[in-house]
């Protein structure tokens, strides 16, 4: 089987985090591209991808990229497509996908064309006019940037920020991906202790602690592709023996969250029994006034509430002045803070050691990091 061409689409910002995470992983050809990383592989690469990736939103199959300036175009660069090597003939195949600044603008038009043009292909390899589609699922997506058509099919299902560990969550949560994210770049271990002065339903917590203990963040979750009737269903049992053998739980590793809501630390420690971690995160009640840490070294890693989420922006400010306060340099310690305040800095009341632009969602922040004695 010729090499499978797969495209995983990330936040934007974490793009080179997500290919050498790929690249451990043992992918081939890994590249990174404005908001997503290419790479290359078989079946077993696509169930790993899917199963191990703390970065990935999704894993998509690239199958085809081409020029389109005309519904003929479009129409018979999809029909080019073996189409047969992927959809059985009772599998479902929905078309959705975006247009940007191209001929093609009309997104309802293009996915009748591409559908039409999956359908054509079909009936002539299987021989038949009608499809019912009961069978397992196989979402095509399609991009149309500058007249160049990317045509791609979803294997992940959900998409992968949803680990199957957060049921409920406190309002303005941090996506998984991006607290997955800030761990990587507070450089979390397995001998690490971790803080989070703001820790909310536990995210950042939780995916450090799954980062240290090298538990995958898919174990406990399905994938679309695991339906499909081309894919061998056993590459999806190896790969979970194989992520199940790679856990390490004989690591010194400990989280500690404090927030000043109750129930907030009720839901950090629901979410992180569902995790398989909680005899790693301990919480308290605590006001970020009073934080202090006895801890020999600790790497203090939070999202805190800002003027776009929950505070007003006076509110906020006055709470990064706090933090700047109890945020002492201290050898062994290190601070991590996202946030949109372009004013965060003055706020806090010294410059970031570094500093690194990320998207929460659709809010372009700054991840703040501190580390110099």
């Amino acid at each position: 089987m010729e090499k499978i061409q797969f495209s995983a689409p990330c936040l934007f910002g974490i793009e080179g985090i997500c290919a050498d995470e790929l690249k451990r992983a043992g992918m081939e050809n890994v590249r990174a591209e404005n908001g997503k990383v290419l790479f290359e592989g078989d079946f077993t690469t696509l169930a790993r991808a899917n199963l191990c990736s703390r970065y990935a939103e999704r894993v998509h199959i690239l199958l085809a990229r081409f020029k389109a300036f005309s519904f003929e175009d479009l129409f018979q660069g999809v029909r080019k497509i073996e189409w047969e090597n992927w959809i059985a003939e009772d599998e479902a195949f929905p078309v959705k996908g975006h247009s940007v600044n191209s001929k093609l603008a009309s997104v309802p038009d293009c996915q009748k064309i591409i559908k039409k043009a999956v359908v054509s292909r079909l009936s002539s390899k299987y021989g038949k006019s009608w499809f019912d589609e009961t069978g397992s699922l196989h979402r095509i997506q399609f991009l149309i940037i500058k007249d160049e058509v990317s045509i791609l099919l979803d294997t992940s299902g959900e998409g992968l920020h949803k680990r199957g560990y957060r049921r409920d969550a406190t309002a303005a949560p941090i996506k998984e991906t991006l607290a997955a994210a800030m761990a990587d770049l507070s450089h979390v271990r397995p001998f690490s202790t971790v803080i989070d002065p703001f820790c909310g339903s536990g995210t950042i917590l939780i995916e450090s602690a799954l980062k240290a203990l090298n538990i995958a963040p898919g174990i406990s979750r399905s994938f679309s592709a695991e339906k499909w009737k081309c894919m061998p269903a056993d590459i999806w049992e190896q790969e979970r023996n194989r992520c199940i053998e790679l856990i390490n739980r004989d690591v010194p590793f400990q989280a500690y969250g404090y927030d000043i809501d109750k129930d907030a630390l009720e839901l950090t420690m629901a979410n992180a029994k569902i995790a398989g971690v909680d005899d790693r995160i301990h919480v308290e009640k605590r006001d970020i006034a009073d934080f202090s840490s006895n801890h020999e070294r600790a790497a203090i890693v939070t999202n805190p509430p800002y003027g776009e989420r929950l505070l007003d922006i006076e509110q906020a400010r006055k709470l990064y002045r706090i933090m700047g306060r109890r945020f002492e340099k201290r050898q062994g310690y290190s601070y991590t803070v996202i946030s949109p305040d372009e004013n965060f800095e003055r706020s806090f009341g010294r410059p970031a050691d570094k500093r690194r632009k990320l998207y929460n969602g659709m809010i372009k922040c700054q991840v703040y990091m501190y580390f110099k004695n």
